[in-house]
Order: structure tokens, then sequence, then C-alpha cells
């Protein structure tokens, strides 16, 4: 069913048949560099000089596009600060700046007005040569009335000194958009559909940036605004607390795609679908991408053991084994959040090795959320690269560790698979692979920093974190201990975490991590969990291919591994 339709005028095309000749103008849009000077071609043609910039990240597109370097050896910018933004908003906007400069010695300053622009200090052999950069932002209040201030257009005529807000097309399709699903009448009853889908096009291009899997893309941005707006929107409408993930909305699906110059929108709701979009089978030891479904069937099979499986909303089978053992007892999962895809391969593959072990002992779900791994194929199909994070949770639209009889009714599907598995193993240990993305991750029409998702939105290297019962902190040390220094020897992950860990913390601060033999740690009780240990890997796995893949999926391996090695010292000698 449709429910809302539309196509938008470019900002672009706006601004030149707006154009007077003789009058120049800045302005700054939703647009990448090349449609930009496109339209700028097109003004001067016809008498206009204008300069047109990027509304999002505009100091790093300053550095990019205008900012020359020769001969600099250090930088100083001071960015703003704004009561309704939080305090490191502004610096984690300029990254990855940090990086792009390369060795230059850069630092950042709070400045004391608070206005909305950064101000860059250059010192080029001896002399210092200041350049001021925009920030256009606006203060808006949201559909679930938060108070916001994020990125927006705008113009500025001749010498004006501030200029006036200019709504670009990405904004009003995105407004348009929460409005008229906010506007609609969903009932009172979770789940509100089965897919409500949103579709835009956009003629926008990805830049990839020249240093690890940093990208700048309007269009995974709008995505991800628009995934977590609607969730946030749904969340208010139930009576949840925001971040609820116990929320069952049904499967909110954006799929954003790059169009030659159109820029439309179209929400409908569609039944779910109950296929895969499987590619070629992979060599699993050295698959360069994410594995196809009925290949992680297979795979899953030749480990033999106990079969057992639970059913997703769509009917999809979440499969499992449990291989009987005299060793203390593992449950392994992987792919609970199933955009996050190491931790499935690493799953498998160290699953395989166990198995050839003569007291082996453990279960393993590869796959818990095939429905989210659908989806999840379904859009790199036009977006390789996307972070995708709509195929994070399932098809009710809840992740699935939050799901109870309890928290909204209904049968528990995905989550079967770790009833199943505890109950058959008897395991008091959990090892659970995740992921998160190896770029930075926006909102930039709701305050730029992803809400209830702050710590998450720059990649800060591989690690792990400890969630234990009451009374069980030295063995979960004990455990940290060993699973680290395991990692620690293999080669070039340590280098890895310190570059991505040393550049997060020049745009936001420190990490809040416990580093354990050189990997950073977060160890807390927690007595949620029905396993008394769960040790999650946290991979920065999100959009990453070829030997970054098999890295990541190799350290997931090993990290099950030596968890595993762990458990039995822990647990003492099997009998």
């Amino acid at each position: 069913m449709t429910i809302f339709a539309q196509s938008f005028t470019r900002s672009l095309d706006r601004l030149i048949d707006e154009a007077v000749p003789g009058r120049p103008f800045e302005a700054w849009t939703f647009d990448d560099l090349e449609s930009r000077r496109a339209a700028e071609t097109v003004l001067r043609a016809k008498g206009v000089h204008a300069r047109i910039r990027s509304a999002y990240k505009p100091l790093v597109f300053a550095f990019i596009e205008e900012i020359d370097l020769a001969g600099v050896d250090a930088i100083t910018i001071g960015f703003p600060r704004h009561a309704d933004a939080p305090a490191s908003r502004f610096r984690l906007e300029a990254y990855p700046l940090a990086a792009l400069v390369g060795d230059i010695d850069i630092r950042f300053t709070e400045r004391e007005d608070k206005t909305l622009f950064y101000d860059v200090a250059l010192t080029r052999r001896g002399a210092v040569e200041t350049i001021r950069v925009f920030a256009p932002n606006r203060l808006h209040v949201d559909s679930i009335g938060e108070t916001n201030l994020s990125p927006t257009g705008w113009i500025r005529y001749g010498d004006e000194e501030t200029g006036t807000r200019f709504e670009t097309e990405y904004e009003a399709l995105f407004e348009a958009a929460m409005s008229a699903v906010t506007g609609h009448d969903w009932g009172d009853r979770e789940p509100y559909f089965e897919e409500l889908n949103i579709r835009v096009d956009y003629p926008a291009e990805d830049i990839r940036l020249p240093f690890g899997d940093e990208a700048i893309s309007l269009r995974e941005a709008l995505h991800e605004d628009l995934y977590f707006s609607l969730l946030e929107f749904f969340q208010k409408k139930s009576g949840r607390p925001l971040g609820d993930r116990g929320l069952k909305p049904g499967q909110i699906v954006p799929e954003i795609v790059e169009s030659a110059g159109s820029v439309s929108l179209r929400i409908e709701t569609r039944p779910l679908t109950t296929g895969f979009t499987d590619s070629g089978g992979q060599a699993v030891e050295t698959a360069g991408a994410p594995l196809a479904a009925d290949q992680i069937s297979t795979l899953l099979a030749g480990i033999g053991g106990q079969a057992f499986d639970a059913a997703s909303r769509s009917g999809r089978h979440v499969e499992a084994r449990y291989v009987s053992g005299t060793d203390a007892a593992v449950m392994i999962s992987a792919g609970q959040h199933a955009n996050e895809t190491t931790g499935i391969v690493g799953a498998l593959r160290a699953a395989r090795l166990l198995r050839t072990r003569a007291n082996a002992h453990f279960t393993i779900s590869p796959l818990e959320n095939p429905d989210g791994y659908a989806l999840h194929q379904r859009l790199r199909v036009d977006n390789p690269r996307h972070m995708h994070h709509a195929a994070r949770y399932t098809a009710l639209g809840d992740d699935l560790e939050y799901r109870t009889q309890e928290n909204g009714g209904g049968g528990l599907y995905e989550k079967e698979i770790r009833l199943q598995a505890q109950a058959l193993s008897g395991a008091d240990l959990h090892i659970n692979l995740h992921g998160y993305p190896s770029h930075e991750w926006t909102r930039p029409l709701s305050g730029y920093v992803p809400r209830n998702f702050a710590m998450w939105t720059l990649p800060k290297g591989f690690f792990l974190i400890m969630r234990h019962r009451t009374g069980w902190e030295e063995k979960a040390m004990t455990l940290l201990d060993h699973v680290t220094r395991h990692l620690s020897a293999i080669p070039g992950l340590i280098a890895t975490n310190n570059r991505q860990i040393g550049l997060y913390e020049i745009h936001a601060g420190k990490t809040g991590f416990e580093m354990i033999n050189g990997f950073p740690c977060l160890s807390s009780a927690d007595d949620r969990h029905a396993v008394p240990m769960t040790l999650i890997a946290e991979y920065p796995d999100e959009t990453i291919y070829g030997g970054g893949f098999i890295t990541g999926h190799t350290a997931q391996m090993e990290t099950v591994l030596a968890a595993y090695d762990a458990w039995q010292i822990v647990n003492g000698p099997t009998s």
C-alpha cells in the first residue's frame, strides 16, 4: 500500500533558476562535488559568480576542495560549542581530518564565542594564515520533541555578513518522509506492518577517503537518519523509552539509491520477503565478502553434531548445531545484528577447528538473524559500502537479545535458538561475535551525532566487552587476560587498533576503555543474561571487503578459540 509519493526540485536547479546576472553568492547544499562544480559552471555562463559548498561536513570539504596544504607544518582549528549539541559535536564533524592531513601537526581547541564557524590557522614556513570556515546549522525540534542543532542549507549574497537558511531538497525530503509516517494511522498494536519501505532516489556520489575504510556518503547518512528517526517515532508511539530495543514495529527499510539527477520519495508497506539474494560460494578461510546463506547452512551441517533450529518471523530458519563432549561447554553465536558479518565467518571457522578436538563441547549458531541478513544482501546490491543499519534488527524490528514473552507478547522466534543452546549444553559462557561501523556513522538531519549510539559513531579498533553475573569478576578478568594475550600475538592487529584509537581520541576524546594486554576492553556485572558470562567481540567490520574482511573474520575466529581455551583453564581439567 502506497502511503506517500513525491518528487523534489534539486536545490542546485533552484539556485540556477533564481540567480540574477551580476549578483554573486555563496551557497551550502547537500550535493556531491561534481554536481556543485557543474552548477557553478552553468551559473558562470549565466553571468553569476557563485561558490557552492557542502553543508555536510563543511570543514572536511574545505580541506578537500579549497585549502592548500603545501608547505604547511602545523594546523590549529578552533571549533564552536553549542548548548544544544554534544560537547564533541564539531570535533566529530571534522573527522577524519587528522588522518587526511598526513604528518602535519593538527590540534583542536574549543572557541569561547560559540558562533558556528571553524577558525583554521595554518602555519606555513613560519607565517600563520587564518581561514574562517562557516558551518551552517539550524536549531529545530524533531518528530519526537527533541531539540537538535543540525546542518542545513544556506545562502549568502554579495557582501552579506551572515546570509539566510536555504532549505535544500535533502532536508525537505527527510521532513516529508517523517511527516508522512508520523501522520499515518498505524493502529495501536505492534507490529504495525510487515515491511515499511522508504525508497529515495538521490543524485549524490559517495566519496572514498584515503584512510582506512572512510567515506563520505550523503545517501548512507540519509538511510541512517530515516531508519533511526522512524524507530524513535515508533518507540514514542508505543510508550517505550527512546532506545528501547524491544520495540517491534515491523521491518523498516530505507532504500536510498543513486539517481542520474532526479530526486524522489516513495513510502509504502510491503509483505515480508522469504528468500535470500545469494551469491556464489567462497573458500571460508579466505572469504573476502559476506557468505551466501546457503553456504552458511552447508558449512554448519559439515560441523556435525546435533542439529536444532528456530524460525524467524518470515519463516526463515535459524540453524544451529550442538557438539557434545567432556570439555567445559561454550555457546558460540554470530549474526545477531545481521549487518555485522565478520563474526559469521569467524564463528564457522572456529567451530570447524574445535570440531576436530576429541573433547570438544559447544553449540554454534552462526546466523541468528536471517531476516536481517536477507535484507542486508538486498541493500548491498545498490550500496555495498554502506552500513545498512536497517538490517541490524529482525523483521519484527527488535533486537532479538532483548526479546521476551513479556515485552510485547508473541513468539520468541529467533530467541529460541539461544534457549535451546543453553538447555542442550548447560554452558556458562556465551561467545557472541559482533561488529560495528568501519567508518563514521552520522545522522546529519537530527543533530549529527547518532542519538543513544554516540560511542559507536567512530571506529576505535577491535575491542572486547565482558558481561558477567555478580560474583564472577575473577573468572571474567582471567578470561579477558588470556584472550587479549592471544590476540596481541596476531601480526598487525594491535597496530591497526592503535591507529584507529589515536584518530578517535583526536576527534572524540578518550575511549573510556580499560587496556588489557594492548586491547581495549569493557567489563561489567550484568545479571540480565541467563548465561552467567557473555564475551562480546566488536570488530569494525561494517562495509569492509577483501583483505580487510579476511583480517576481520580471522580475528573473530581467534577470539573464539582463545576464549574456548581460556574457559577450560578457568574451569579446571576435563573429566
